[in-house]
């Protein structure tokens, strides 16, 4: 069962309006957006999902909120556009969890983890063309060097890219798993706190392609540019990441928002889940949110000043 992760801290930063607007760009199966609802009278909540199977899940579970609730299967890379196709000038927040969701990592058949085998997939949204196993069996050995070192941030991405190769072809989930294991001597990486399990040797080669796979840094970056065209004065933006590559890009753009006085950085420091959220969900101990809010500067128009349209909800 999936756990979603910081609800109330994300609540908090959101700031909710009761009569609002607001966009859930990662819905999944609907955690944090069940809250986002709970907490509006006349508002409005956009959710937001590239896999059609989390919309499908999200309709079931938030099925009791009604018109409230629009649901589109589409990559947050789309919002500015999305909006503009429902005529609605400005949000006043979005929210956007960036954490793959559990009902992905539990069915085998998407390919996102190696506890049981399946198919070198990887696919948040199943009708696009690239998956892991065209990466995997076809990319040249330097390519896939680069590729395992930029998004998984492994430093024995050569060594891990020349067993690849020399294994081809690699049909499954384990079998690459445990390739990797072997290439790289068994040996687990050490994460903190201490009390924590290492991790296993493959699971960094595995972030790496499911980011490759689903173009999700480049997502991230659109949404990060088209954010506050989004947002109305005041309207806030709140980014829940899991690894340093998407931190660090949503760090480095509130940053400099808030030097150029477009957005104000409101989370100086990042905020982390407490000590009984990482006891009762393990996978939260990863998670780093941050929040930042839109300012109207005197020498332009508010994206919000002009009147929703309630009509296109």
């Amino acid at each position: 069962m999936h756990i979603s992760v910081l609800v109330s801290e994300a609540l908090e930063w959101l700031a909710i309006k009761p009569e609002g607007i607001y966009v859930d760009a990662t819905v999944g199966a609907g955690g944090h957006s069940r809250a986002i609802l709970q907490s509006l009278t006349t508002g409005r909540l956009i959710g937001l999902d590239k896999d059609p199977s989390a919309i499908e899940m999200a309709q079931r579970n938030l099925s009791d909120f009604g018109q409230k609730l629009t649901l589109v299967q589409r990559d947050f890379a789309g919002l500015l556009p999305l909006l503009h196709e429902m005529q609605i000038s400005g949000v006043d927040g979005i929210l956007a969890d960036l954490g793959l969701s559990q009902m992905q990592i539990d069915n085998a058949e998407r390919g996102f983890s190696f506890r049981a085998a399946g198919p070198l997939d990887m696919r948040m949204d199943p009708t696009q063309p690239l998956t892991a196993a065209e990466i995997v069996n076809h990319f040249d050995e330097r390519e896939l060097a680069d590729l395992i070192y930029e998004y998984g941030e492994e430093r024995r991405s050569h060594r891990i890219a020349r067993a690849i190769v020399r294994a081809r072809p690699i049909r499954n989930t384990v079998q690459l798993a445990k390739l990797i294991e072997a290439c790289l001597g068994g040996r687990r990486r050490k994460v903190a706190p201490r009390t924590i399990k290492p991790i296993h040797p493959a699971t960094l080669t595995f972030q790496a392609l499911r980011i490759a796979v689903n173009s999700e840094l480049a997502s991230l970056v659109q949404l990060l540019k088209d954010s506050p065209s989004c947002l109305r004065g005041s309207g806030r933006l709140v980014i829940i990441s899991f690894h340093s590559l998407e931190d660090r890009l949503v760090k480095q753009h509130f940053q400099q928002w808030d030097r150029a006085g477009l957005m104000r950085n409101l989370t100086r420091h990042v905020i982390r889940p407490g000590v009984p959220e990482v006891g009762s969900n393990p996978r939260s101990r990863s998670a780093r949110l941050r929040a930042a809010e839109r300012l109207v500067n005197t020498n332009e128009t508010d994206p919000g000043d002009q009147p929703h349209s309630g009509a296109s909800m």
